[in-house]
């Protein structure tokens, strides 16, 4: 049964709680040290919906009467909705608040996954196989929670133990906080869990977490580097392939 995290800024063990979550360092990883969670992106990794995200901010915009440059498409994906939503505002220079213009973005991007939500190749095969072989799963999204539930809907929510929403996280991708709370959530060291990812924005956000990252870039490159494969689909992937990543 997939588990959500609690309310923004309460500990995992704590419910009600007001303090924040204390977050542990990155555990260093021990050679030969056994996978013990596989820690997923969803938007551009697990589903095909970079573009939509990108189409949804250019047709708000365009009723706002401004036309978004493409070249800001790479600043603003993978990024947290405040980030994103606050750069188009300063951007264009639009005569709209923060709130108002996420839940434009929000409906419009719900509008387009209710027609259409394509998965990435290699995505249904990868959960069905970690599934399989009791994997602990966890989803760690910058989008918010009524978009991820959406989401879960198709893709499937038992695939996941823990599903770690934006909006219910003090501090989002790129920091460490969502990655940190996901391998918490499924009782792993963050150094003994994958995650993978389709932007910088997340790889920067599970390398400070302390954990192995598989790339598949969706919108922009990213260069491979210590810690970090890179591979052009999750065709590219299966159970093996993370293990092996353990012992690099």
């Amino acid at each position: 049964m997939t588990s959500t995290v609690p309310a923004l800024g309460t500990p995992l063990h704590s419910v009600g709680s007001q303090a924040p979550a204390p977050l542990a360092p990155p555990v260093p990883l021990v050679e030969g040290a056994a996978l013990q969670g596989v820690l997923l992106d969803m938007d551009g990794t697990l589903v095909d919906t970079e573009g939509f995200w990108w189409d949804a901010e250019a047709e708000v915009f365009a009723r706002l009467g401004h036309t978004l440059d493409e070249a800001w498409r790479d600043v603003v994906v993978g990024g947290p909705m405040t980030r994103s939503a606050g750069f188009l505002i300063e951007a264009t220079g639009a005569d709209i608040t923060l709130d108002e213009l996420t839940v434009l973005l929000n409906d419009g991007f719900e509008e387009r996954i209710s027609r259409c939500l394509p998965l990435m190749p290699g995505a249904a095969s990868l959960l069905a196989e970690l599934a399989a072989q009791d994997v602990p799963m966890a989803l760690v999204s910058a989008s918010h929670r009524r978009i991820i539930d959406r989401v879960l809907d198709s893709i499937g929510a038992h695939h996941f133990e823990l599903t770690v929403a934006g909006d219910e996280v003090a501090r989002t991708k790129p920091h460490p906080d969502p990655y940190l709370l996901a391998a918490a959530g499924i009782g792993a060291d963050p150094a003994r869990c994958v995650v993978i990812e389709d932007t910088a924005t997340g790889v920067a956000a599970a390398e400070a977490a302390g954990c192995r990252v598989v790339a598949v870039p969706s919108v922009a490159p990213i260069p491979p580097a210590a810690g970090r494969t890179v591979v052009p689909s999750l065709e590219h992937v299966n159970l093996p392939f993370l293990q092996g990543l353990m012992t690099l």
